[in-house]
């Protein structure tokens, strides 16, 4: 009789481990794709706002269209400020929903879309007498001034809608619903630009017609997610009135965030300001790279929101290694991810280019604006993994400091571009090159140091 074989060993032993973090892999793919999937769908949406009212308005004449620009630059920037209301509630929620107390979630949730509609109030009081002021800083032509004074005004009815639009899709994120903030988007641009004929032709109300039919479509979206957390209170017995602690929490959490935020604004900012000091077609070139830039980093961005939602529900379960092993597999999504972007780029940039513009001049520097980004993309799959992972455990403290000390290192260099003779690409590898990488080291150190691993309903 041959002898018998052990039925454990060291082969099996390792055999088992690889089983086991096989399926836990798999297992955390699901969880990444079910959540950034529709997650994408709603990011790509939201700009779609914006074209459907330029490609409506534009017909109106350049003085409608050059208005529309100015007025959208100025509300785009205003609510992109507050997005911070999303990613703090998210956080907060996902935690909850980890720890198994659904109503203290959804409470959680109210506490943040109480505190959006008090902010958007507050815009609308504060930013309504200064509209023409706002609009003659951006240099609007005379016959521009009106058209972007009258959209922005009437725009602004909207921004409290918007706000709890964005506080409500939090809500949703952290109870690991991404699908209805999707289905939600796609009937709001289908709303908008319906509205948007109607008013400026059909009603023949103009310009002002475009901002009305955006500001209902947006009052239509927050109503629907109202009607989705109510529901949700109602049934998991969560109280649905302002709770001044509970505001106040949110507002505490959400202050880094709007840091890190602002702080990223002014990077983008110093670069097209120098790309605007380099001429006319590095500054249309700039643009063209920047638009690119933005539509790729929703891609990575959804893989990030996936991370929040994953990584706070984890830390709120009181599991550390669970939300440890979390993060190594989206690190890896980001890698794969900023691969196959980069290589979409590096192939696409001879259709890029007369997609949108036939001027040689600007072909010439945009061409290695793009290569730059091309090579960069797998550097910016990580950070934006890292940014969420980390949004996702309520470090929002670190996160500010950390952008904080980005912008230190950014601006000198990106101002000093013109002075030494660089180009655009030259920019560009401040931007995505320096920038970026500064960014990574920033999170990784933060990620490999464990400290995020905070578990627990609340972080403390």
């Amino acid at each position: 009789m041959p002898p018998l074989r052990p039925t454990s060993g060291p082969r099996q032993k390792t055999d088992a481990a690889h089983s086991g973090r096989r399926s836990t892999g798999r297992r955390h793919d699901r969880e990444i794709l079910a959540l950034a999937l529709p997650a994408f769908g709603a990011l790509v949406a939201e700009p779609l706002f914006l074209m459907a009212d330029s490609a409506i308005v534009g017909h109106l004449g350049t003085p409608q269209l050059a208005g529309l620009g100015i007025a959208a630059a100025l509300l785009t920037t205003g609510v992109n400020v507050f997005v911070f209301l999303a990613y703090a509630t998210t956080a907060a929620v996902a935690r909850r929903v980890g720890a198994q107390d659904l109503p203290a979630a959804i409470r959680q949730g109210m506490d943040g879309i109480w505190l959006a509609l008090a902010l958007g109030l507050a815009v609308l009081a504060v930013v309504y007498p200064l509209a023409p002021t706002l609009v003659d800083a951006f240099g609007a032509s005379a016959t521009a001034s009106p058209h972007a004074v009258t959209y922005l005004r009437i725009s602004l009815f909207g921004i409290p809608a918007m706000l709890v639009v964005l506080a409500a899709t939090g809500v949703l994120r952290g109870l690991q619903n991404t699908r209805t903030p999707l289905y939600v988007a796609i009937a709001g641009f289908t709303a908008n630009a319906v509205l948007n004929v109607v008013l400026v032709y059909g009603v023949g109300l103009g310009i002002a017609g475009s901002a009305w039919g955006t500001v209902l479509a947006q009052c239509g979206m927050a109503a629907v997610y109202l009607g989705v957390v109510v529901r949700g209170a109602r049934r998991h017995g969560a109280s649905l009135r302002p709770d001044a602690a509970g505001i106040r929490a949110c507002a505490r959490a959400g202050a880094p965030l709007l840091v890190r935020t602002l702080s990223l604004r002014a990077v983008l900012l110093i670069a097209t300001a120098v790309a605007a000091g380099l001429g006319d077609a590095s500054i249309a070139a700039h643009q063209i790279t920047l638009t690119l830039w933005s539509l790729l980093a929703f891609a990575l961005d959804a893989i990030a929101i996936a991370g929040q939602a994953i990584i706070g529900r984890y830390l709120g379960a009181d599991d550390a290694a669970g939300a440890r092993a979390a993060c190594r597999r989206m690190v890896q999504w980001g890698i794969a991810s900023g691969v196959v972007l980069g290589l979409l780029v590096l192939l696409a940039r001879p259709l890029i280019l007369p997609l949108f513009t036939s001027d040689p001049g600007v072909h010439a520097v945009l061409m290695p604006a793009l290569l730059v980004v091309a090579l960069t993309q797998p550097v910016a799959g990580v950070v934006f993994v890292l940014d969420g992972v980390l949004m996702g455990a309520g470090d929002g403290p670190y996160l500010a400091w950390a952008m904080l000390a980005v912008l230190v290192v950014f601006a000198p260099v990106a101002l000093a571009v013109p002075t030494l003779g660089g180009g655009l690409a030259a920019l560009w590898w401040t931007i995505a090159g320096l920038m970026m990488t500064t960014r990574l080291v920033t999170l990784w150190v933060r990620a490999r140091s464990g400290r995020w691993v905070v578990t627990g309903a609340v972080r403390v």
